[in-house]
């Protein structure tokens, strides 16, 4: 067994459209993970602008720049004030650039108001309510469960960080109340119907919001 595990288990968010209840609770490890090979990941290169911490999770990713999707999202999905008030959060945060490259449509049907509860489960999905840093998910794979309610697969065992098909571009960015990883891909719910196809990645949209970006 390895001796880093995954920190998993802790109680689950109950959330209102109207007007989000954040429930804190304490976190229990998940079950044995699979040994990582003998030879140690390698941390993926840092983004061109790296995120500093500035302050709780929700001032840092405004700071950042890089974030204005995914925080107009947490808006619409009432979210904002459980990113910002409550801590012992670990967010995976995608950038504007991993929204841009959802297929065409796809981010203006979440954010109209009668999608509203899809939105929601997206973006919880993204949340764990416990720290996990980047030295609970090197030369390790395991599922950690979300606020959403189903699990993301983190998987260290590699060249790079992952969460689910998602690359971590850049980990531990220590906020006040919790640990930002930003992330190259939306993730979605396993358990959400169509979910899978909805966010598979469209590698020309993506090519086209990296040129921009550079630019």
């Amino acid at each position: 067994m390895t001796t880093k595990q995954l920190l998993a288990g802790a109680a689950l968010a109950a959330f209102a459209i109207a007007g989000a209840a954040f429930a804190q609770g304490p976190a229990a490890p998940v079950p044995a993970v699979v040994p990582a090979s003998p030879t140690a990941p390698t941390s993926p290169a840092a983004p061109a602008n790296p995120v500093v911490a500035s302050g709780d999770i929700i001032t840092t990713a405004q700071a950042s720049g890089q974030f204005a999707t995914f925080l107009k999202a947490l808006d619409a999905a009432n979210l904002t004030a459980v990113l910002k008030n409550n801590s012992g959060l670990t967010v995976f945060a995608p950038t504007d650039a991993a929204f841009a490259a959802l297929p065409a449509g796809e981010l203006d049907r979440l954010m109209q108001r009668a999608n509203a509860g899809e939105l929601q489960k997206i973006l919880t999905y993204h949340l764990i309510n416990a720290k996990v840093d980047s030295t609970k998910i090197k030369g390790a794979k395991g599922d950690v469960k979300t606020v959403e309610g189903s699990s993301v697969t983190l998987d260290g065992s590699g060249t790079s960080l992952m969460v689910d098909n998602a690359g971590i571009v850049q980990a531990d960015v220590m906020a006040s109340n919790g640990v930002v990883h930003v992330i190259d891909k939306v993730l979605t719910p396993k358990d959400m119907p169509g979910a899978q196809a909805a966010a598979a990645t469209d590698s020309t949209a993506a090519q086209a919001a990296a040129s921009t970006a550079a630019k």
